[in-house]
């Protein structure tokens, strides 16, 4: 088996974790107005170190700040880009089981990406993780910031400013390589794209997706190209040596899901096209179909397989998550492959329904397993 000594390790994960009850407490204060900014960055700091520490004794090779500076995984990035605003939401994200806070990012002004705050947050990080450690900043996908633009609701203020989708598009992905830029200067050399938009199309159309009489088949080719076509751009202005990976997911929130659907009909071009290095892909339910689209993964490229939840506390059979490893192996070697959960722990502030002793619970489940089928430490 090939050693692995950048992302993705053989044990690893996908980002975020649950916030410590004093940091949800000081985030509280703060929109009551009883904190000021410095003060709840203290408390962030002070969980952030803690945090790190924690990654590291668990003998994780890559930490991240947990996204503990984000109320979202995605909305937060979308505010911090320059031309992009907050904006209240007609309606929240509709999950299986309940509907989010309604929040979206709109438009007041022309993109760009420059002093973008996650580049301070990356900073922070860098400072306090162990030397070896592999600091990983997590950003949503730029097809991702499209698909927000997309929603009926900011389609006024979109227009307003790029009456031309073909200038949003360039301004979209000119902003997010100055960012990425940024935090390549900052020492950054591994990237990790969260991407709901090819999660979401293997169930239904993304809201506000125009069809103009066509067949939902063929507005879905369209969007799959539209969608490939942005996040590609991204990659190809990037520093050769910045490591890109991508994380796939259906929705992640309070331990709910949004989308079902196997990776059949995005395979191609999601697998076999977007030029990333890496996939971390949801594979812990029967939501997320089989293995045989694995077989479509580009000969150069790597597949972490999520089959370890984050929703639940419940710990996974041991055995039972080794069968599933090999059964994928079937279609892309072993070599190839990586284990992780399906998810983060805590996509948004609210977080999964599991205790912190649970979450690393699973995470040492993980690192056993991985260090039983690899046989690497």
């Amino acid at each position: 088996m090939t050693k692995r000594t950048t992302s993705p390790f053989r044990y690893d994960i996908v980002g975020s974790f649950l916030r410590p009850e004093k940091l949800k407490a000081a985030r509280k204060d703060f929109e009551a107005g009883k904190l000021s900014q410095a003060e709840l960055t203290a408390v962030e700091d002070e969980a952030i170190i803690a945090l790190i520490e924690k990654q590291e004794a668990a003998g994780l090779k890559a930490v991240t700040d947990g996204e503990f500076r984000r109320s979202w995984w995605h909305l937060d990035f979308f505010w911090g880009l320059n031309g992009a605003a907050y904006k209240d939401a007609t309606h929240g994200y509709h999950f299986d089981a309940e509907e989010t806070r309604a929040e979206t990012a709109t438009l007041t002004g022309k993109l760009d990406g420059k002093n973008h705050p996650f580049v301070e947050h990356f900073k922070f990080v860098k400072t306090h993780a162990k030397d070896g450690s592999e600091v990983r900043q997590t950003i949503p996908a730029p097809a991702q910031f499209y698909k927000e633009l997309l929603r009926p609701e900011n389609q006024p203020e979109v227009l307003a400013v790029y009456p031309e989708k073909t200038d949003l598009i360039s301004d979209i992905v000119k902003a997010y390589q100055e960012t990425i830029n940024e935090l390549y200067d900052a020492g950054l050399r591994v990237l990790q794209l969260d991407d709901c938009t090819w999660g979401m199309l293997v169930a239904t159309l993304p809201e506000g997706v125009v069809t103009d009489g066509q067949s939902e088949e063929e507005v879905r080719e369209v969007l799959k190209k539209e969608l490939l076509d942005i996040n590609n751009r991204v990659l190809a202005g990037l520093p050769e040596d910045l490591i890109v990976n991508t994380h796939v997911c259906r929705g992640n929130y309070h331990s709910t899901w949004s989308a079902a659907g196997g990776y059949d009909l995005v395979a191609s071009p999601l697998f076999d096209q977007e030029n990333v290095h890496a996939y971390y892909l949801e594979y812990d339910s029967d939501r997320a179909g089989g293995f045989a689209p694995l077989a479509k993964v580009s000969p150069d490229k790597l597949v972490v397989l999520g089959l370890v939840t984050s929703k639940t506390g419940e710990l996974e059979e041991r055995d039972a998550i080794i069968t599933r490893i090999n059964e994928a192996a079937e279609y892309i070697d072993l070599d190839r492959l990586a284990l992780s959960p399906q998810c983060g722990f805590a996509s948004t502030e609210e977080g999964n329904i599991l205790t912190e002793e649970q979450q690393w619970n699973k995470i040492a489940l993980i690192k056993s397993i991985a260090e039983e089928v690899w046989q690497e430490k």
